[in-house]
């Protein structure tokens, strides 16, 4: 059931398999995919109609598109798309691009970008797993330096970054945020503890605090299913409150990872999850978390 508060979605994907081609999409093996088994959403489009139909009843005031895959030299053809549907109906309004640091034409990339109103930063995902069942990479990019100089150009156009990483490259995750403490950076799902055990957990714990402790780092609470596949909101109940308590309601919000996340369970399932969990919270914090961050984050 919807409650009444206002919700500022800073994680939706939309597509149009017409428009451009999706290779995690539309070709196998999808099951394996490391945020989960894909087959669901698979070859067929998710375009804002859908959203809105997945989260009717629930008050979506806002929406921020995240990059959805395109490969190098598609990217700013992504980004045009969706400033012309934004034009058009409003949503998305902001959008983060997607880009490839090591693009060797980055600076023209992201110039373009940030030439369109909507946009206000880019992601690359960054995840790398010593399991080649979960990485997402073929090695850790973070350990680049051409990655980390492709990174520092985002400055200069005002742009930051959504960083969606695992727990054991936080800590070179914030060193490179100390170095650059004027690139907005976004840690995405809720920073992905995907090893379960003791020292998966601490080591997750320990790599949240790290980066918070960079004031222009914050946390979207979102993709709890990636890590938890039979999750209850009794399950994500501390991994929730342990982005909270590292971040603060100032810099962590909520958000849906919609549709990726809807192999894992609906959008009311979720945001009723975070409501119940939510629900000792004073007025002021839950606004924060379900709409005022992302709003002052991703300046809507």
């Amino acid at each position: 059931m919807a409650s009444g508060l206002r919700i500022i979605d800073s994680h939706v994907h939309l597509w149009d398999l017409s428009r451009a081609r999706y290779g995690w999409l539309q070709d196998d093996p999808l099951p394996n995919n490391p945020a989960g088994d894909m087959t669901p959403i698979a070859r067929r489009n998710y375009l804002l109609d859908d959203y809105l139909a997945d989260t009717a009843g629930w008050r979506v005031d806002k929406i921020v598109h995240v990059e959805a895959g395109q490969p190098r030299g598609r990217q700013l053809a992504e980004t045009d798309w969706l400033q012309a549907l934004a034009d058009k109906r409003g949503y998305p309004h902001g959008i983060v691009a997607g880009a490839d640091l090591l693009d060797p034409d980055l600076d023209a990339l992201l110039e373009a970008h940030a030439a369109r109103p909507n946009v206000r930063g880019v992601r690359q995902i960054v995840c790398w797993h010593e399991d080649p069942l979960k990485t997402y990479t073929d090695r850790d990019l973070l350990l680049d330096p051409q990655w980390v100089a492709g990174f520092a150009k985002l400055a200069r156009h005002g742009l930051s970054f959504d960083l969606q990483l695992y727990p054991s490259q936080m800590a070179t995750a914030a060193a490179i945020a100390a170095r650059h403490p004027d690139i907005p950076l976004i840690v995405n799902h809720a920073g992905l503890p995907t090893d379960r055990d003791d020292s998966g957990m601490e080591r997750w714990r320990a790599g949240l605090r790290l980066l918070a402790a960079q004031p222009q780092v914050s946390i979207k609470i979102s993709g709890l299913g990636i890590t938890d596949r039979a999750w209850t909101p009794e399950s994500i109940r501390p991994v929730v409150l342990e982005c909270i308590d590292a971040f603060g309601t100032e810099r962590a919000m909520f958000a849906s990872d919609f549709p990726v996340e809807s192999v894992h369970g609906s959008f009311d399932a979720f945001y009723s999850a975070f409501d119940a969990i939510t629900a000792d919270f004073s007025a002021d914090e839950r606004e924060r978390l379900f709409a005022g961050a992302a709003e002052a984050i991703y300046r809507l």
